[in-house]
């Protein structure tokens, strides 16, 4: 079974995550290893520094191949910087035979017209997926195989990426001996472990806040409306407090793990904070108020850029199904109640969907109970569903396969 184990990888700004995999019975997915380390030479999901970038996924890489050697064969990468791009677009062919029939060529060379959209030389397509299809005219087709018509349209969300970026990811995972199977963007990856099929067709958004960034992935009726992703994460809110409370990074992240509250008025005025606690080295007693509206500020600011987001394509409210928050910022006391004022929408912490991942090891078995690990394990979801036909990077259509799982 070992051959058909996969790798998720999720190589962020602030650690890099790995987890190896295999099919389990009932369609299920069996995790068999995970390890977690620090992340260097990434800011907001760019390389910035090719040797500390490389180094730091090899050294996970590393640790894999002596649990799987065929693992690091079969990785599926993330992608979430925020210079990924969507954008809608059409193809429109006449069908093909004389009996009108709509064969599987067809919808391919459907799917192939919506990709003839105009990218500058230094973008590539990362995903083309499918909303729904049209047969002369008649639309909201899920699945045009077989049904009669003489011209088959389809609406496509077209996500590009910005490829120098996507190429320096891809060769710190081959200095590190790894070979890519596939890549994914984060914001899908994460919806797709965390939103159930009913959750997109009400109307959802997920939230995921890493540390150098925040990607959201808007769905109604089954189908992805909107993704993008914004060059502010929960590191942000970590800098916030080194500055205003001049103490160390590291010791301002201890202070907004162990105490950091998301929405200032539920915190007491009286409440301080011992720094000593934090760090022998610090003096001072901030208020935990204060600590709290400085987190509150930069969690705002996330909000209002989402809010923006969803403005634009009229949605701004008006999700039944309301925001799903992962990723570790999620993780901070009192973000749901913040986000739900924020953005007016109902809000709740995403785990991973029950019952379908497997905890096959001791300690494999926390990342089910934590929002932080949902974009790897939405890796190892895309990647089972493509195993069947691993296909080249190089025309950005490795996910053609799996398109028809993503129709309403």
């Amino acid at each position: 079974m070992a051959k058909n184990q996969i790798l998720g990888l999720d190589v962020g700004s602030g650690s890099v995550k790995a987890v190896v995999a295999e099919p389990a019975e009932n369609n299920k997915i069996s995790l068999l290893y995970s390890i977690e380390r620090p992340s260097r030479g990434l800011r907001k999901g760019v390389v910035v520094d090719m040797e500390d970038a490389a180094s730091a996924v090899n050294a996970v890489l590393q640790e894999v191949k002596n649990f799987s050697k065929s693992a690091i064969n079969n990785i599926y990468l993330n992608v979430g910087s925020a210079n990924v791009h969507s954008q809608i677009s059409r193809g429109i062919i006449a069908v093909s035979r004389a009996s009108s029939e709509i064969h599987r060529d067809d919808v391919s060379r459907a799917i192939q017209a919506s990709e003839a959209v105009h990218l500058p030389s230094n973008r590539m397509i990362l995903h083309t997926i499918t909303r729904e299809f049209i047969v002369d005219g008649v639309g909201d087709i899920r699945d045009p195989l077989g049904m009669v018509g003489v011209r088959l349209e389809v609406v496509s969300v077209i996500i590009d990426a910005f490829e120098p970026a996507v190429k320096n990811l891809m060769k710190c995972v081959e200095l590190g001996g790894g070979s890519i199977s596939g890549l994914i963007f984060s914001p899908l990856a994460s919806s797709m472990s965390i939103l159930s099929k009913s959750q997109k067709e009400l109307g959802v958004i997920s939230i995921d806040i890493g540390y150098g960034t925040t990607g959201i992935a808007i769905y109604e009726e089954n189908k992805l409306l909107h993704t993008t992703v914004f060059p502010v994460g929960a590191g942000h809110i970590t800098n916030d407090l080194a500055v205003a409370l001049k103490i160390p990074v590291e010791a301002a992240e201890k202070l907004k793990v162990s105490y950091g509250y998301a929405l200032a008025k539920e915190v007491a005025h009286k409440e301080s904070i011992d720094l000593k606690k934090i760090d022998a080295n610090l003096k001072g007693a901030p208020s935990r108020k204060y600590v709290a509206e400085i987190i509150e500020a930069r969690l705002s600011e996330i909000c209002e850029l989402i809010n923006n987001e969803l403005r634009l394509i009229g949605k701004a409210g008006r999700l039944p199904g309301g925001a799903v928050l992962a990723g570790g910022g999620a993780k901070l006391p009192g973000i749901q109640e913040l986000f739900r004022d924020e953005l007016k929408l109902s809000a709740q912490i995403g785990l991973p969907i029950s019952g379908f991942f497997v905890a096959s090891v001791p300690g494999v078995s926390d990342m089910l109970e934590s929002p932080e690990y949902v974009s790897v394990l939405g890796l190892l979801s895309w990647g089972r569903e493509l195993q069947p036909s691993r296909q080249g990077l190089a025309s950005g259509n490795f996910l053609i396969k799996f398109l028809k799982s993503l129709l309403p």
